[in-house]
């Protein structure tokens, strides 16, 4: 049902209300000698184009250490100032472009750019601050082959009640407090390594401010590195909160015409929403889909999720659909169907 008049015209407000908010948050930080740096995200491309992803803040003073990622976790990330519309410079083999970042700062820009196909560092800056190296993983022109990953209760335990996992995330979390669902990163390993040349993108209604630590976790538990697709809270001119929902849908949907040649492997878990949008995009691109893989969750899990999403039925999908507790057991229904080979 579409929205009335009225009340779009208060979320609008209060979208507006909310950037002065920053705004006034980022005069405080100037006046006391502080100045925007680049939070740098994995991204991704072909062998023409890059998608750069990042964020400009003013990050609260912090003893750092050498190193990507180093300076923003936990509840340092949420109390960054995000820098509306900030100025960045993104140098890509050589060449300096200038891009804008949104009201919230995030930085999400497609840039014309010759790459050879895997990871190529890239750098960005802004406000000629000193660069901030990040990777973009280059799609090569053969590759038919890739995987796209929920996250929360899919490649992470998340093991709290639905409505406080994003106060969770924003405020506490630390790559040394969760833990990787057992199997997975195997599972996602085992995938690339008989892909090779495949592109790997977590797709997670998780804020941007969690990026910086959901790196690391993956990073520490061994899963292959791969781009982050998140999304930024905070009211939109039509709406309180931007939709979850609709930020997966959008980017499986933009995935599908930039990579048209390649099929997907999607996997995420029944706490969500994640076997509806799987079998929506299937039905949409059937011809972009390799299989899907549903995690169960645990019935302590479903509780703390709010309960099971019902699984459809999908003994007559074009492509394989498996379920399982665990990547264990994802890998073992692959290789039943005949998407990964048996060891």
């Amino acid at each position: 049902m579409p929205t009335p008049r009225n009340a779009r015209a208060k979320i609008l407000w209060l979208a507006r209300l909310e950037y002065r908010f920053h705004s006034w948050r980022e005069r405080r930080a100037r006046r006391r000698g502080q100045l925007p740096t680049v939070a740098a995200y994995p991204g991704y491309g072909s062998e023409q184009w890059v998608r750069v992803l990042g964020r400009a803040l003013i990050v609260p003073p912090v003893r750092t250490q050498r190193g990507e990622y180093a300076s923003v976790r936990g509840w340092r990330s949420f109390a960054a100032v995000p820098v509306g519309f900030a100025q960045v410079s993104i140098t890509i083999d050589g060449v300096t472009h200038e891009v804008v970042a949104d009201r919230g700062g995030v930085i999400d820009a497609v840039i014309e750019a010759r790459l050879s196909p895997g990871w190529q560092a890239i750098t960005m800056s802004v406000e000629g601050s000193e660069p901030v190296e990040t990777r973009v993983f280059v799609v090569g022109a053969d590759v038919r082959f890739g995987v796209i990953s929920d996250v929360d209760d899919t490649v992470m335990v998340t093991a709290l009640p639905r409505p406080f996992v994003a106060a969770w995330n924003s405020f506490v979390l630390d790559e040394h407090a969760r833990q990787p669902v057992p199997g997975m990163a195997v599972l996602l390993e085992r995938l690339v390594r008989d892909h090779p040349g495949s592109p790997v993108v977590y797709l997670s209604t998780g804020a941007w401010n969690v990026a910086p630590t959901l790196v690391r976790f993956l990073r520490r538990h061994l899963f292959p590195l791969g781009a982050l697709l998140l999304t930024d809270w905070g009211p939109t001119h039509d709406r309180w909160f931007r939709s979850g929902r609709e930020h997966k849908q959008e980017n499986l949907r933009r995935l599908a015409r930039e990579f048209p040649d390649v099929k997907w492997m999607l996997i995420g878990d029944d706490g969500q929403h994640d076997d509806d949008l799987y079998t929506s995009f299937t039905s949409e691109f059937p011809g972009h889909v390799t299989a899907v893989a549903i995690r169960r969750l645990s019935p302590a899990e479903a509780v703390l999720a709010g309960g099971r999403t019902a699984v459809n039925d999908h003994s007559a999908a074009a492509v394989p659909w498996v379920t399982g507790p665990d990547g264990a057991g994802l890998l073992d229904r692959l290789s039943e169907v005949g998407v990964l080979d048996a060891d």
